[in-house]
């Protein structure tokens, strides 16, 4: 599993420490959430491409691979790299540019550095 690193970055409250696998199902949420209240349309490009790390990782950490995360949306990908090309987020960008197997076998070495960039450290 992905090694996290405890680190704040955006959005964590001064003295406070979140690992960025609590600090993801946080803003994941938090997006589902404006998503489901205010529509796609309604998500900036970072809010889209934490929701699409957030399928991501919630298929590889419950299933292994991305079956779910097809399921729950079959263009996460296409919205993670639109999302991460906007945003000039190279660690992200070559994440969702990788075929399913190659994510499959590299998403935990690569989560801590997609993480880093949407924190903003």
């Amino acid at each position: 599993m992905g090694r996290y690193t405890g680190r704040m970055g955006k959005g964590d409250s001064a003295g406070r420490s979140v690992d960025d696998g609590t600090w993801l199902i946080d803003a994941g949420h938090e997006i589902i959430e404006k998503r489901r209240r205010d529509g796609d349309d309604m998500l900036t490009p970072r809010e889209r491409l934490i929701r699409a790390l957030w399928t991501v990782d919630y298929s590889m950490r419950n299933a292994g691979d991305l079956a779910t995360a097809r399921d729950l949306d079959a263009q996460f990908r296409e919205i993670g790299r639109a999302a991460a090309e906007t945003l000039g987020l190279p660690s992200a960008l070559e994440a969702f540019s990788l075929s399913d197997g190659e994510l499959e076998r590299r998403y935990f070495d690569l989560f801590d550095g997609i993480c880093a960039e949407l924190r903003g450290r």
